[in-house]
């Protein structure tokens, strides 16, 4: 098993930035592909973003590919998040997770690990 402790969330104007982090602690970190994703409030939690366990491939969802980045650090069992030009509709609790079995990147069922959630809130 592993523990995912997700930091970094708070409220910031509209096209400014923010770095999210999630800390692991467990099995292997390196055994995981690790994703965020985002619930705003009435909506389904929607992927955000995937990288896999060496960090060589990554996947963005349309509505923040060019404006977010994941990243991870093997070695301090981290990954991250940075956001840039961020909107108003970016707004939403963000949650790591992670996938032992490299599944599909987009489903959330496909991680069996996940964060308590940190929240983002952009002003307009």
């Amino acid at each position: 098993q592993v523990q995912l402790v997700e930091s970094g969330g708070g409220l910031v104007q509209a096209g400014g930035s923010l770095r999210l982090s999630c800390a692991a602690s467990g099995r292997t970190f390196s055994n995981y592909a690790m994703g965020w994703f985002r619930q705003a409030p009435g909506k389904e939690r929607e992927f955000v973003a995937r990288i896999s366990r060496t960090g060589g491939r990554t996947f963005y969802a349309d509505s923040v590919k060019g404006r977010f980045t994941i990243s991870r650090d093997n070695r301090k069992n981290t990954v991250s998040l940075q956001m840039n030009s961020l909107k108003p509709e970016d707004t939403a609790v963000y949650y790591c997770a992670a996938d032992p079995l490299s599944r599909s990147a987009y489903s959330a069922g496909s991680y069996d690990y996940w964060g308590q959630g940190t929240q983002v809130t952009v002003s307009s």
